[in-house]
């Protein structure tokens, strides 16, 4: 895994077959970035992700899903976050403006992915941290997951998908949804004039607090308690790793009564800096 100390640098992952990267990010934390192009594809990943410093102590992560087959996917995960990015680190100098920024930035992805005329489209889920407060935003399956070092989840964003819904719900369970036929469908995405944003309250981080932010790659082959055990203990340099590795081999090799789909993968994990949070 590559280690990059550098201090307040922007990331943009577009198009990778394969990359594992460390972010020591002080004051803010660590983030580790987490990407493969789904086994046995020629094709282009059409995951995108972002590390984007907003101000001494403020941090956004971003992923994107393409949707739409061949090089249009691609095309729409990058050109969402390039849109995203632009408010965003316009917004970094005034902390107060960010959030405005990223709702902006959603606009101004749908629009410009819109633009491309071809039907394609793009899921996009971000995490905006400011002085140890996380608020996530979320089109689409890509998602936000927070909990405590002793697995309590604090936020788990909801799948904008009929079986997304009926989860929260309480109509199907998490091992019914993740077999259903039907997963792959999406109500809601970057690219269509009826978009519509998700966005959580804020919520104050704790010391070892965990953020994942990622595509349905992760989703569709983990379950939650899975993704938290396996994050929640220990640096988060390896566990992030072993869970990556974990999920490919799921994607790979399916097991009887494990779940096992191929698809690009995108992980992107953050954990707070002790002198960050109270």
């Amino acid at each position: 895994m590559h280690r990059n100390g550098l201090h307040r640098e922007n990331r943009l992952y577009h198009g990778v077959a394969l990359a594992e990267e460390l972010l020591r990010l002080p004051p803010d934390g660590d983030v580790v970035a987490c990407i493969a192009r789904s086994p046995g594809r020629e094709a282009a990943n059409e995951d995108s992700a972002a590390v984007i410093a907003t101000s001494p102590n403020g941090l956004v992560l971003a992923v994107a899903d393409g949707l739409g087959g061949h090089s249009h996917g691609q095309d729409a995960s990058r050109i969402a976050l390039e849109a995203l990015r632009r408010p965003v680190v316009s917004a970094a100098a005034d902390t107060g403006r960010v959030r405005e920024a990223i709702l902006r930035g959603f606009d101004e992805a749908n629009r410009a992915v819109l633009a491309l005329g071809n039907g394609a489209a793009t899921t996009l889920a971000v995490a905006e941290i400011c002085g140890g407060v996380l608020r996530s935003y979320h089109v689409g399956d890509s998602g936000a997951l927070v909990f405590g070092g002793r697995g309590k989840i604090k936020l788990q964003t909801i799948f904008h998908s009929p079986v997304g819904y009926a989860v929260e719900a309480g109509m199907m369970d998490q091992l019914t949804a993740m077999e259903h036929e039907d997963r792959h469908l999406i109500s809601n995405v970057v690219g269509d004039p009826a978009m519509h944003v998700g966005m959580s309250s804020a919520i104050r981080l704790r010391q070892r607090d965990t953020v994942v932010v990622a595509s349905d790659g992760l989703f569709d082959n983990m379950y939650t308690d899975e993704i938290v055990e396996r994050l929640r203990r220990g640096p988060l340099e390896r566990s992030a790793h072993e869970l990556f590795a974990e999920v490919r081999e799921r994607m790979s090799n399916r097991v009887e009564g494990q779940p096992g789909k191929p698809d690009d993968l995108t992980i992107v994990v953050f954990r707070p800096d002790t002198r960050a949070v109270r």
